[in-house]
């Protein structure tokens, strides 16, 4: 019997992972054929029925290609001291991937595809449930610890969060002057002042010395 090498089989996995991104990307799962992804990945239907059983376990495997990663980064920022800076890590963390070209529109076949594969719909809800997790919790550590505005609730926040990250993703599907990477500076700090509230601050301190003064406040 063939011993096999777990490396190796892995790295031919990985390799037709590769070779099929690019061609869902483009013209989506529905249109793409096994016989497309094996000219891509430069191996033959029995070759790759060897490592994948059909497209749709490739597609699976695409998706969850960073899981492990993304489960480490997660749980180690729940751990870190600094909750404020540890969600503000895993905001660009989870955000940062939108400025790759084949993340926007994979994520957008993900979604599309999730209303007609309950299996890759449950598989797709799990990943969102660890990542509003992490959010939530660090949000409640943040206000526990004075650094965000006490009154949000850290579930409907987290939600909101997450919304806001998933908005870069559809954003740059969706519109070809949306730049990602030149936009999450302006995502963290939306979160930054909604998150700690500072620009209220500086409006009710501005509207005081307005009615002390009875004019324009100097700012």
């Amino acid at each position: 019997m063939r011993t096999i090498d777990p490396a190796k089989h892995a790295a031919r996995r990985q390799h037709i992972v590769h070779a099929a991104s690019e061609l869902f990307a483009t013209q989506g799962f529905e249109r793409t054929t096994t016989a497309q992804i094996c000219k891509a990945a430069g191996m033959s239907s029995g070759n790759v029925f060897h490592y994948f059983p059909n497209k749709r376990a490739i597609f699976i495997a695409l998706l969850q290609d960073d899981k492990d990663a993304k489960t480490e980064r997660l749980a180690r920022a729940a751990t870190e001291a600094d909750p404020w800076t540890a969600l503000l890590d895993v905001v660009q963390f989870l955000a940062a991937p939108a400025a790759e070209p084949l993340a926007p529109p994979l994520v957008m076949e993900a979604m599309l595809q999730a209303h007609r594969d309950p299996e890759l719909a449950e598989l797709l809800s799990q990943d969102s449930t660890a990542e509003h997790t992490v959010i939530a919790e660090l949000l409640t550590k943040a206000a526990a610890t004075g650094q965000i505005d006490p009154d949000l609730d850290p579930d409907n926040t987290a939600s909101w969060v997450m919304a806001l990250i998933a908005s870069m993703y559809t954003s740059a599907a969706t519109e070809a002057s949306f730049d990602p990477a030149g936009q999450l500076p302006t995502l963290l700090l939306i979160l930054q002042r909604f998150l700690r509230g500072e620009p209220h601050a500086h409006r009710r301190s501005a509207t005081t010395e307005e009615q002390r003064t009875g004019g324009s406040a100097v700012t």
